[in-house]
């Protein structure tokens, strides 16, 4: 293939990205889905077929993206105002994911009666809300809810990945070894929440200090700097047996509230590259795929994705933020924000990497109820928020 058509066409996606940016803000309808589009019904396998043909490689691109994003999202977070919604935003992130992913598990086990360790797999993909949708809507739609909701909301989709991964290796490791103890899934399941937990929080104590402390001769060189940080607090907690994602957040909050160098700088290179990772990862996450392909699961996914909004998701809001006061309508706003994104697909891979017999029907289903959430709920979010009386005029 022509380097100079590939150049051509990533030149074409990028600008037209930007334009887009603006126009769909205005239509209320997310950008990344118009891109989640684009990969699935444009042909890119006469120049990417190898590439797509690859889980490892796609898996392997989705987590580098996956770090930036959620580095990006740490460091725009003020500590000052998640401070007062830290705690309920936290109890979604792990007793609301945990509810979400049994609840949807066992409605679709006895509802379609696939098996139930793939139910809860298939239950386990779809729990968390995705930090990069819920950053890019709130960021291009430019609003804010009452009761400091949005903020909430980021410190959910910011910190419930870590559980979400957690259950999505837990039921493959079932899967693949059945006679694996109860006890040594929870043993793991601690092990790595703790440990992602300790090394963000110290890596982004040793990192923040040595930015503050640090003379670089060109200030070009800081954003490099703080992006080899956000890899190394990914692949050290990774080596330890630890959830990096959760390590990558921490470590981000941390630095971002710290005073260091040319901050503004840093922050606004982040926040374009947390775009352009988005966009490449939503057009090759559609590319994986073609719409023929998904065409017979859309009525299984339509009716689970039913089951996720009006059910397995408001349980869970009800249940975690019940010792928090909270009235009925932020928690029905809190509900209806719980978008899918980029996350449940790239969890989808992780089956296919371990060669599960079921695999390719999970994938065809996680991606038919993303696409459902990030049109549906995305593109509504603003609406609901006015129809509820939480967002400022």
């Amino acid at each position: 293939m022509d380097i100079n058509f590939v150049l051509l066409v990533i030149g074409l996606i990028l600008i037209v990205s930007i334009f887009l940016t603006k126009f769909t803000s205005r239509l209320g309808v997310p950008t990344l889905v118009i891109f989640l589009f684009f990969g699935i019904f444009f042909n890119f396998e006469s120049f990417i077929a190898d590439t797509i043909s690859n889980y490892s490689i796609i898996q392997s691109i989705s987590i580098f993206a996956l770090i930036v994003i959620m580095f990006s999202g740490g460091l725009d977070t003020d500590f000052d105002q998640i401070r007062s919604v830290s705690k309920p935003g936290i109890s979604l992130a792990t007793v609301g994911v945990i509810i979400t992913a049994f609840s949807t598990g066992l409605l679709v086990h006895y509802l379609f009666h696939l098996d139930l360790v793939l139910s809860m797999l298939l239950g386990s993909m779809v729990s968390s809300t995705d930090a990069a949708a819920v950053f890019s809507i709130f960021k291009t739609q430019n609003f804010r809810i009452k009761h400091n909701l949005d903020n909430m909301l980021e410190v959910e989709s910011g910190t419930n990945d870590p559980i979400a991964y957690i259950l999505v290796i837990s039921c493959i490791h079932l899967i693949l070894n059945p006679q694996i103890a109860f006890m040594d899934l929870l043993v793991e399941f601690v092990w790595s929440l703790a440990v992602g937990l300790i090394c963000g929080y110290l890596l982004g104590r040793l990192f923040a200090k040595l930015l503050t402390l640090i003379k670089l001769p060109i200030e070009g060189l800081y954003p490099v700097l703080l992006l080899s940080i956000a890899i190394l607090s990914f692949a050290i907690t990774e080596f330890f047996s630890g959830n990096g994602f959760l390590s990558v957040y921490m470590a981000a909050v941390i630095i971002g509230n710290c005073k260091i160098k040319y901050k503004y700088t840093q922050l606004s290179f982040f926040d374009g590259m947390a775009w352009l990772m988005q966009i490449a990862m939503f057009i090759l996450l559609g590319a994986f795929t073609q719409a023929e392909e998904l065409t017979p699961f859309i009525v299984p996914a339509i009716l689970i994705s039913i089951l996720l909004i009006f059910v397995s998701r408001p349980i869970a809001v009800l249940v975690s933020l019940a010792p928090f006061k909270l009235d009925l309508k932020s928690k029905m706003f809190v509900s209806w924000a719980g978008i899918k994104g980029a996350i449940p697909i790239v969890f989808a891979f992780y089956p296919l990497v371990a060669g599960i017999e079921s695999a390719g029907l999970l994938f065809n289903i996680v991606m038919v109820i993303t696409c459902i959430s990030v049109l549906v709920q995305g593109s509504t979010l603003k609406v609901m928020a006015k129809k509820l009386g939480l967002i400022y005029d």
